[in-house]
């Protein structure tokens, strides 16, 4: 069999699993395996090779918007943006995303730590309430040690700058720290979470109720 062979084999067995993974990810899943048999490619040829047989995946535009951020509240600066973590609960990144199911939408409240990129607390919701995001940030806090130093990074909706999450935050002495500009990228480690779940989790699940939603998720 040709390498290009065993490549696009074994590209379609992981695809099976994760329909929406792009190129540059299903490469780094793949590459123990290829290791293990002495395969060698490189991202721009893997890529290419995909399109050759169409198997690059579309990226798919947000088509719910969830930041809301013309309100009364105040609007922290942002802090981070030469910071990087260098152990967990230095930074948590937090972030509302949509997931289309049978009747509509639902709504997945996340906080990630930056450094260890684990999950610390989530909430899935049929509306963009704001204490739908609180009780993700209860989650969170739950597990936060005393004592450390913490910052909490998130854009400037509506549900991260209302009082009873600030208040919250100010508790346990949590910095905090938001986005100025309404660039995903200045939440780049929310936004990137939250992407792979849906494109490479939840979306391949065809949720058709809030009961499925809450089962899976």
């Amino acid at each position: 069999m040709l390498e290009s062979d065993i490549l696009l084999t074994m590209s379609r067995e992981a695809r099976k699993d994760f329909p929406r993974m792009r190129a540059n990810k299903l490469l780094l899943y793949l590459r123990p395996k290829l290791d293990q048999i002495g395969l060698k490619i490189g991202r721009d040829a893997f890529s290419a090779l995909l399109a050759d047989h169409h198997m690059l995946v579309k990226r798919i535009r947000s088509r719910r918007k969830t930041t809301f951020s013309h309100h009364r509240f105040y609007k922290y600066p942002n802090l981070i943006r030469e910071y990087v973590p260098s152990s967990p609960n230095q930074l948590w990144a937090s972030d509302i995303t949509y997931i289309e199911v049978g009747f509509g939408f639902i709504y997945l409240s996340l906080i990630t730590d930056a450094y260890s990129r684990k999950i610390v607390g989530w909430n899935l919701a049929q509306d963009l309430a704001s204490e739908n995001a609180l009780k993700a940030l209860k989650m969170a806090l739950c597990t936060l040690p005393t004592g450390a130093s913490l910052i909490h990074h998130s854009d400037r909706g509506v549900q991260y700058c209302y009082g009873a999450y600030i208040k919250e935050l100010n508790k346990r002495d949590v910095l905090i720290s938001m986005t100025e500009n309404g660039d995903p990228l200045e939440n780049a480690i929310a936004e990137r979470v939250n992407g792979i779940l849906k494109t490479e989790w939840i979306d391949k699940q065809h949720l058709k109720s809030w009961e499925d939603a809450q089962g899976y998720v």
